[in-house]
């Protein structure tokens, strides 16, 4: 259960939200209604729980949608039931690709909301049944989709028992946008081998096997992305629905073939040209490509949204409706420019349809859907509303706590409720004891009644709640210290590695390294029959030796290596760009070089073995385990950490607490949170009475380092300064003489740190940045 769902019922007691919940169960219109934003989350929260139907929350900007959904995760009962709708990564008439993530994304809602019209059992929707709760911005919604009965047309229910051809179903998988791939790793691919064919729809928490005898579907098991394994019996199901994944569909191609037949015949710049024409091989063929999307208003002529997917029951909020027509708008009259830039380059015929749908339409299908309007919920920030005189903003204080805890005291005593949300609760709840220590809960209750909670937790802003029950208050880390909700980074779907992973992105032609026979071309995969039974190999290519009595070569040699063998493959990297030397089948030329590999490889492993046996006997300084700073400061944090990032910083403080001397190297790209881990380690020598030195290569970075580790520690007594030459001479003279005396806990620097002037009082932890 979400961290505050238990608190629902003091939003479901209150006439105001009553009044609203019974007129939309009724489907009658309702006003517009004021709400202020941190409110929104548990009213939204209860009505989706309460109307039992799907809800589309529309934001303005693509930021909002993401925090809301931050904030929907601590109110609503199940969490899986929030769904983003992403918007396009690119603009409206960029002939660019879609991410493989974004296009997984809107499919997924799509399908959801296509299986909860379909009134199918729970198997198929989502794991309890219940309907979704999806967010979307303006962006998201504005793009064009596949028509919801081309979605119907094209979904198509698989079940074991059925008389369906192999063939057909993997070209009818291809045409309504699967890719056709060796390996099935992620949503939206297929694979053809033998009698087994292997789809993933976008829906499914696991891709599926289907096994054949004949023209009929014999077995449908999950299988294990990562091991390329069927699950066990519990694996197996009766039935699933092959949906589509891509917003337009390769089979309704002939539409948009025809308009870019058109185009080609006018005069083109050759470049432009040469593109239209390998996309028009595509549509013809039927098979997806990277620009697909891009050709969506070619293929339909309908004006459809994720709208025309809902429901007769559904609810639509718009949060902030004036704005969400305002911020409509503006985007249209953007893509209206970006019209004339493409029609110029040849990409767009004169009479194309715009690739989005205006806010009046938008307007007209809720106002009018079906000869009835859409139950609709508008909320605006300010005003007057019976609902919005129930939530009032909580106290700021600011950091001073001895006040927090005095105003919670005096809450307490006119028997009002108060839940304390922070990422410091636990400290809290002691501050609490020692100031007035009274029963303490330490989860938030069904209905709590006259007890003061701290959960752990973030949540975006409190409230004060007044009821004809009493006053109930929630305080958090922005009423307590002014610290704000991390934001919600985006989360990169990662793809299951599985055996097959390392060829399944090799081209024919590209170098390769066999572990056993050396480098070689790589050929593709091709299936040769052993003993009757059809098998996959990989095909290399070696340089063959002269034949007898000729100088020239007598043409190559070919290694077929068995799939189950492909983890002793890998592509080759040299030096340069020169094409490689080719190693020979019969040659003991690649068994050599190996000899000499390894024989360097132990000389320097000894050489590693002797640095680090020395480091470990070496004294070092064991640092104290985390103080309650250390936990305020990682609580400021402004995002959310990743989970490579947790692994990086404990692993750090795991080696500071040692006694050994800290050797730790930290590998990421720029903005994967490297900072961050440095950032903590260098606080945690500082709470240990120790001075930092912090190496970079260049000044500019030198100066953004001295600025984020300012900023983030000036609610601390800790002294950050700097040593570049953006720095005079009279103040670098002043930073050495003070880091020297101790009065400088953390001093960052470009090589000037190297020099030998630069003196330490009590040196503790060298962080070196190699950008």
């Amino acid at each position: 259960m979400a961290l505050l769902h238990g608190l629902l019922a003091w939003v479901r007691e209150h006439p105001a939200y009553q009044t609203l919940r019974d007129a939309l169960q009724a489907g009658l219109e309702f006003p517009t209604t004021a709400l202020m934003q941190r409110a929104r989350p548990p009213v939204l929260a209860a009505l989706s729980e309460e109307l039992s139907a799907p809800v589309v929350i529309v934001v303005p900007t693509v930021d909002e949608s993401r925090r809301l959904v931050e904030a929907l995760k601590l109110w609503v009962d199940d969490p899986a039931r929030l769904r983003r709708f992403p918007e396009p990564p690119v603009l409206f008439y960029e002939r660019a690709p879609w991410t493989p993530e974004t296009i997984t994304d809107r499919l997924d809602v799509l399908s959801k909301l296509f299986m909860y019209r379909l009134d199918t059992d729970a198997h198929y929707a989502l794991a309890d049944g219940t309907p979704p709760i999806i967010i979307a911005s303006v962006r998201a919604l504005m793009q064009r989709t596949l028509p919801y009965r081309q979605f119907r047309r094209a979904a198509r229910k698989i079940a074991v028992g059925a008389h369906e051809s192999l063939g057909g179903l993997a070209r009818h998988a291809s045409g309504i946008g699967y890719e056709p791939v060796s390996v099935v790793q992620a949503p939206g691919q297929f694979s053809r081998r033998g009698g087994l064919l292997d789809v993933y729809p976008p829906q499914a928490a696991l891709p599926y096997r289907l096994e054949f005898f004949g023209d009929v579907i014999d077995t449908i098991r999950a299988f294990d992305p990562a091991s390329q394994r069927s699950l066990p019996e519990a694996g197996r199901v009766t039935e699933f629905w092959l949906t589509p994944v891509r917003e337009a569909l390769p089979l309704d191609g002939e539409r948009a073939l025809a308009t870019l037949r058109a185009l080609l015949e006018a005069p083109l710049p050759a470049e432009t040209r040469a593109l239209l024409e390998a996309d028009a091989q595509a549509l013809e063929a039927a098979v997806p490509f990277p620009n697909l999307e891009f050709y969506l208003p070619y293929f339909y002529q309908e004006d459809s949204t994720l709208f025309h997917y809902l429901p007769d029951d559904a609810l639509v909020v718009l949060c902030d409706a004036e704005k969400v027509a305002a911020r409509w708008r503006e985007l249209a009259e953007e893509a209206a420019e970006q019209r004339k830039q493409i029609a110029e380059e040849g990409y767009l015929p004169p009479q194309a349809a715009p690739p989005f749908v205006a806010w009046d339409a938008i307007r007209e299908r809720l106002e009018h859907n079906a000869g009835k309007p859409t139950r609709t919920l508008a909320l605006r920030e300010s005003g007057e509303s019976a609902l919005a005189e129930g939530f009032t903003p909580e106290i700021h204080f600011a950091g001073r706590l001895p006040e927090a805890l005095g105003r919670i005291r005096q809450w307490l005593s006119l028997n009002d409720q108060v839940v304390v949300v922070s990422r410091q609760a636990e400290r809290m709840a002691e501050l609490w004891q020692e100031f007035n220590p009274p029963p303490v809960l330490q989860s938030v209750p069904a209905a709590p009644e006259g007890l003061l909670t701290f959960v752990q937790g973030a949540a975006p802003g409190g409230w004060q709640w007044n009821s004809a029950r009493g006053t109930r208050h929630l305080i958090t880390d922005e009423e307590l210290f002014g610290w704000r909700p991390p934001e919600p980074r985006r989360r990169l779907r990662r793809r299951a590695a599985s055996p097959e992973f390392k060829f399944a992105d090799l081209q024919s032609g590209d170098p390769v390294v066999h572990e056993d026979y050396g480098i070689g071309i790589f050929r593709g995969l091709v299936t040769r029959s052993v003993d009757d039974i059809e098998r996959e190999y990989l095909l290399i290519e070696y340089a063959a030796p002269p034949a007898r009595g000729e100088t020239g070569s007598r043409g190559s040699d070919k290694l077929y290596v068995p799939i189950h063998q492909a983890d002793r493959l890998s592509r080759y990297i040299g030096a340069d760009d020169a094409p490689p030397r080719l190693s020979r089948l019969d040659s003991v030329a690649w068994a050599q070089t190996r000899a000499r590999v390894q024989a360097a490889a132990t000389q320097i492993a000894a050489e590693l073995l002797e640095l680090y046996a020395a480091r470990q006997i070496a004294p070092g300084h064991a640092f104290a385990p985390d103080a309650a700073w250390q936990s305020e400061l990682e609580a400021a944090f402004p995002y959310i950490e990743t989970e490579d990032q947790v692994q990086a910083i404990t692993a750090v403080k795991e080696d500071m607490e040692k006694a050994q001397p800290m050797d730790r190297l930290i590998c990421g790209d720029a903005g994967y949170g490297k900072t961050e881990v440095a950032l903590r380690a260098a606080f945690k020598a500082v709470m240990d009475g120790k001075q930092v030195g912090m190496l970079v290569p260049t000044t500019v970075l030198a100066q953004q380092h001295y600025e984020t580790f300012r900023d983030r520690l000036a609610p601390f007594p800790v002294v950050v300064e700097l040593l570049s030459r953006f720095r005079t001479d009279a103040e670098q003279r002043k930073v050495l003489s003070e880091l020297l005396e101790g009065k400088v806990d953390i001093v960052i620097g470009t090589h000037r740190l190297l020099q030998n002037d630069v003196r330490f009082k009590n040196l503790g932890l060298l962080i070196i940045d190699e950008e």
